[in-house]
């Protein structure tokens, strides 16, 4: 097994919304919304030859932004810090900032992005 986790989907209520925040985020340009009748997506770009594991934000019906359920830790590089400090400049909220988990795991912190969803930064420093 090379990656635990394959895909994933971040539901939003706003896609145009959702995709703003997280190219601001992320400092890095999502993918143009696709509608896949009724199904809208916008996809995180994948580093170029790897299998690093991506997603999308994705809009439909059947979705639901949830602060309850599943976590998903976003790669904060070599210091989350300024990934961070990028939340609420870009519509979202801190709810943990930076915290040392331990010396031997490095750090976390927890955020709401624009749709209401709690999510997480991880890094090492």
């Amino acid at each position: 097994m090379r990656n635990i986790i394959t895909w994933f989907e971040i539901p939003t209520t706003d896609i145009a919304r959702a995709k703003a925040f997280y190219e601001a985020l992320l400092e890095s340009p999502l993918d143009d919304i696709q509608d896949f009748g009724g199904l809208k997506m916008a996809f995180f770009k994948r580093p170029e030859n790897s299998s690093a594991t991506t997603g999308a934000i994705v809009q439909h019906e059947e979705y639901t932004p949830s602060y309850k359920g599943s976590l998903l830790y976003f790669d904060g590089g070599e210091d989350l810090a300024p990934m961070l400090a990028r939340v609420e400049s870009a519509g979202g909220k801190i709810i943990r900032p930076k915290t040392m988990i331990s010396p031997e795991y490095g750090h976390m912190a927890i955020f709401e992005d624009t749709e209401g969803n709690r999510m997480a930064l991880y890094s090492q420093g």
